[in-house]
């Protein structure tokens, strides 16, 4: 199979897609297992505190403001590794950033499961910090290796597409743990549910030897490998300075939008299950369900916004749109009891729209050498945010277990307010994003029409400057090469 048949680049894309799916599972788990996290009912004494005397049954007694902390923890690590993640993807190449991203999931995924063992300890919170460190340091670099090698396979061919095709495989991860997870821990318990993540997470280690070999064969094929290495050599760590305004309010649209999208999941099923149980007799494998439908919609959409938006365009605007319709949603959790499924699924539906039109907006606004960096360091900016939002959803709803039932829901409805101000952020930035990209050229709403009529355009307008340009003297025209 050739480096250059369509087969061997979706093929590829595959075995990238695999890198994400077992980590991306394993992300979400503690959401699931929220009850088993911070359930005390068992305990003897009846505490959030690790000590000897609590001796829960399928139960770890965490705090609401420590359970959070495994998310921030999680994104910290992210905005701090990915900055040096993505310029050490551009200067070495895919290949490292591959093997030891991929190793760093199975290993933090697999610290975390250990950190059981450690159950009524002080020990505990500690080994499982560390688990989601090691996790975070891999999961959110290896994703930026994934785009960077879907950047480059399919520049200027179906490449909203590819990244859409990406995320429904990693979205999948997502679903099937919010499906699976508690069914399979009701079976064999929370220890061997964790273990089970951890060996998810060595299908992305397996698949990384596959895709580098895939990756490296290919551009050899396509006669590129020199360009790329020469391309790195020149790259420097400063040339974030040249890096347009586009990329920077683009980056802070991202943020904001997903600072109201993660820390929501990751206290979804909770909150579903303490706000609505009397209303709907929910249960909390049901709460799971409803959260999780989130990436449900996110799983089945996101192929096909992907071929939609490499046809007609309309990045910016669609990330626009997606900002103001995400706002009634968290009205609708903070100030209603509308079914809350509604409000998951709206919430899937705008998330699917702006992860498909956000994030293949990048390599539109930064050169090919730099896709990795300006990757890495839109996913820290991310992240900062969402670590941020992740401690102050922790603070909202804070350690104390004996609160009443008014003033437990008092400080649900608080997080919502607070997710809803990151969505109104989110139209202000993309608002000055569009405007700038009108100045600009429209670059993010061009549909693949419009940039064929321009590229057509400019291959006539240097055939004309080539025309008349005068003879060399053996009679020959210059090369435009």
């Amino acid at each position: 199979m050739e480096a250059t048949d369509r087969s061997y680049r979706f093929l590829l894309l595959f075995f990238n897609c695999m890198l994400t799916f077992g980590s991306y599972f394993c992300f979400d788990m503690p959401s699931v297992l929220q009850a088993q996290f911070t359930g005390v009912s068992n305990c003897t004494d009846n505490s959030t505190k690790y000590d000897e005397s609590c001796e829960c049954e399928g139960c770890l007694g965490m705090s609401n403001d420590d359970y959070n902390l495994l998310y921030a923890i999680y994104a910290w690590t992210n905005a701090v590794v990915v900055i040096g993640a993505g310029f050490l993807i551009d200067k070495l190449g895919n290949r490292i950033g591959l093997f030891l991203f991929s190793f760093l999931c199975v290993l933090g995924s697999s610290t975390f499961a250990a950190g059981v063992f450690f159950k009524g300890t002080s020990a505990m919170l500690p080994v499982m910090l560390i688990g989601r460190l090691l996790f975070g340091s891999g999961n959110g670099s290896l994703t930026i290796v994934q785009n960077r090698i879907t950047a480059y396979w399919f520049r200027n061919k179906e490449l909203a597409m590819a990244f859409g095709i990406t995320l429904a495989f990693s979205r999948l991860g997502s679903v099937l743990n919010f499906f699976m997870t508690q069914i399979f821990e009701d079976s064999y318990g929370l220890t061997w549910t964790l273990w089970a993540g951890a060996i998810l997470c060595g299908l992305g280690f397996i698949s990384s030897f596959i895709v580098s070999f895939m990756d490296i064969y290919g551009v050899r094929q396509l006669g590129d490998e020199q360009n790329l290495q020469t391309e790195s050599k020149k790259l420097k760590v400063t040339d974030i300075k040249y890096f347009s305004m586009s990329y920077w309010l683009l980056a802070l649209t991202i943020m904001f939008f997903y600072n109201g999208v993660f820390p929501f999941v990751a206290d979804a099923s909770d909150f579903i299950f303490e706000k609505y149980k009397d209303k709907y007799d929910f249960s909390k494998r049901t709460s799971s369900i409803l959260a999780g439908a989130v990436y449900d919609v996110s799983m089945v959409l996101s192929p096909f916004l992907g071929g939609l938006i490499d046809v007609i365009g309309m990045r910016g605007v669609l990330a626009l749109t997606c900002a103001l319709l995400t706002i009634p949603v968290f009205g609708i959790l903070a100030f209603t009891y509308v079914y809350p499924l509604v409000a998951t699924l709206w919430l899937g539906i705008t998330y699917s729209f702006a992860a498909a039109s956000m994030w293949p907006s990048i390599p539109l606004v930064v050169s090919q050498a730099t896709v990795g960096t300006a990757m890495g360091l839109t996913t820290s900016i991310q992240m900062i945010g969402i670590g941020i939002s992740n401690l102050v959803v922790g603070q909202i709803l804070g350690k104390s277990q004996d609160l009443s039932r008014e003033d437990t829901l008092l400080r649900w409805k608080y997080v919502m307010i607070y997710l809803l101000a990151n969505s109104l952020a989110c139209v202000a930035t993309t608002t000055i994003l569009n405007l700038n990209d009108k100045r600009r050229g429209g670059i993010l709403n061009l549909s693949r029409k419009q940039k064929m009529a321009i590229a057509e355009q400019v291959a006539k307008e240097i055939e004309e400057e080539d025309e008349r340009r005068p003879l060399l003297r053996d009679g020959s025209k210059p090369s435009i090469n």
